[in-house]
Parts: C-alpha cells; sequence; structure tokens
C-alpha cells in the first residue's frame, strides 16, 4: 500500500508540474472555473495568429495588440490560440465555451501579461544586434605580448 501511496504521490506532483507555467518559457497561468490553464504564445501560436488577423509579420502584429483596443473576438481568437500553445487541444467552440465566473478581467489580464512576455514592454534590443567593433576584445583576459 505505500508504493501505492508513493506512486500516486509522484503522479500528483508530475502533474503539479506539468499545470504550472514557466515563465522563461513564456508561460501564463490563467483560473477559469476552478481550472488551471496554461497560456503560451508558441512560433505556431504566433503564425496562426498573424493568419487570423490578417497580418504579414511580427511587428504588424504587435502593432495590433499595442493599441489596447481589442473586441471579445479579438480575445476569444487571442485565448484559443494562447490555450492550444499552452498545450490545451481545445476547439474554437470549446474556448468560447469556457466560465466567466469572475468576469472579463482575469482572462484580459493574463492575455496582457502575456503579450508583454511575448512581445516585451520596455525598451527593445536591436535585431539582428549591432556588429561589435573587431578592435575591442571581448575576452575577459587582455591580450598579452611575448
Amino acid at each position: 500500500m505505500a508504493g501505492t501511496s508513493l506512486a500516486m504521490t509522484e503522479g500528483n506532483l508530475q502533474t503539479e508540474r506539468q499545470s504550472m507555467p514557466n515563465r522563461r518559457r513564456g508561460e501564463v497561468a490563467l483560473q477559469l472555473g476552478g481550472t488551471c490553464y496554461t497560456l503560451c504564445l508558441t512560433l505556431g501560436a504566433l503564425a496562426e495568429l498573424e493568419d487570423a488577423f490578417g497580418v504579414q509579420d511580427l511587428n504588424a502584429l504587435a502593432e495590433r495588440f499595442g493599441t489596447g483596443h481589442l473586441s471579445s473576438r479579438d480575445l476569444l481568437t487571442l485565448l484559443g490560440v494562447a490555450l492550444r500553445g499552452g498545450g490545451h487541444a481545445m476547439s474554437d467552440v470549446e474556448v468560447a465555451s469556457l466560465p466567466l465566473h469572475e468576469g472579463i478581467e482575469p482572462v484580459a489580464a493574463a492575455l496582457a501579461d502575456l503579450l508583454i512576455m511575448t512581445f516585451g514592454g520596455g525598451e527593445t534590443s536591436p535585431n539582428p544586434p549591432q556588429p561589435q567593433d573587431a578592435s575591442v576584445s571581448q575576452s575577459p583576459y587582455p591580450r598579452t605580448m611575448r
């Protein structure tokens, strides 16, 4: 019986680890109707969003979301794509029927957090990075002459 208890505990730990979002991977948690969902915008999810919103690239997608003007249809599309990117195999119809007992605010907040994590909210770094000056040594050890 102790072996069964240990196996059950290990299974619960594994399930707990899988349901906890990893912010380093760009995952965000969303609690709806007593269920915790993981939202993530993978490269495939971003491509799906480009197609859904009829934009040509990630910059246009970021500009679209950056306006702060999103319709309920936009939120539904973004939520469905983010849920699928987070590993939840849900159709758009299933996403549309998720309970909103706490209102739309938790959904909007989680999606806003996800967009900030994906597209950044602060100063952006140049892409591609600026070339480094070849005359400046990048080594932590100064060059020595013999």
